[in-house]
């Protein structure tokens, strides 16, 4: 018996590696899953391992039509709707030569698409009595960070989407909390790092585990916050980050290395 069975999931963003291993690991956990995502071969690989638990609809999160065709998958095939999670992500980081267009995409993708989505779920999760909302989000919301803006704004607008989204739902039951995943795995990091063993030594200078995080880790905090042992948590914040976000400007200690204290001082 798992802990999320008889459960149903709208899952965005489930072509990326991140989105497939929180779809892996919600079936793992007994739930069906309603996949959504904009490349239909990334999300047939997704799709692929989960049999019949789990459904690939292709999705834009910009569209309402796709997204209007998600609930409507999870109704037709599993029944209803407990949760919503929320991964689609675009990585737009352009710096002072960033465009409106830019601005605007990236907002429609990275927040209002999300907001969206909750927002036509909802009615569905409250004929269930209770249920969750996961909003996938970064360190990069909560943290400057070189060579990039209009990613990490929109990350931040996601943390006030989830204070703002835990306040409505709670009179009806529905928990919204947010997880800050830090430098993580992905087709993005393998495409400019290479290897994996590239990007955990990149990772190393500022993530204290010395790594990258796992997408399957994304996943399994994703299935903590649905399930019961998350009953009493909402509004909050996850690290999921490899301590990211518990290390301060002196980083890993790189500055002490590179001007060590006089001998004897």
């Amino acid at each position: 018996m798992g802990e999320l069975d008889g459960k149903v999931a709208l899952l965005t963003g489930a072509g990326s590696l991140i989105g497939a291993a929180i779809g892996r690991k919600l079936v793992e956990a007994g739930a069906k899953v309603v996949m959504g995502g904009r490349n239909e071969q990334h999300g047939a690989e997704a799709l692929a391992p989960l049999g019949d638990s789990a459904v690939f609809v292709r999705a834009d999160v910009t569209s309402d039509e796709d997204l209007d065709a998600m609930v409507d998958a999870a109704i037709k095939h599993f029944g209803g709707i407990d949760y919503v999670v929320s991964a689609a992500a675009v990585f737009d980081c352009g710096m002072l030569e960033t465009t409106r267009e830019n601005w605007r995409r990236s907002f429609d993708i990275n927040v209002i698409g999300n907001a969206m989505l909750i927002e036509k779920a909802v009615p569905h999760v409250r004929k269930r009595g209770s249920g969750a909302v996961v909003i996938i989000g970064s360190i990069s919301g909560k943290h400057s960070q070189p060579n990039r803006i209009v990613y990490p704004t929109t990350k931040a607008a996601l943390l006030g989407l989830t204070r703002n989204m835990a306040h409505a739902l709670a009179p009806d039951g529905i928990r919204v909390n947010h997880i800050a995943l830090g430098w993580t795995w992905s087709r993005n990091i393998e495409r400019r790092r290479g290897t994996r063993e590239a990007a955990d030594a990149f990772a190393a200078e500022f993530q204290l585990m010395g790594r990258m995080v796992d997408p399957s880790e994304a996943g399994d905090a994703v299935v903590f916050l649905c399930s019961d042992r998350a009953s009493a948590i909402t509004g909050a914040d996850l690290a999921v980050d490899c301590g990211y976000d518990s290390v301060g400007p002196e980083a890993m200690g790189q500055a002490f290395e590179k001007h060590p204290y006089p001998e004897g001082a």
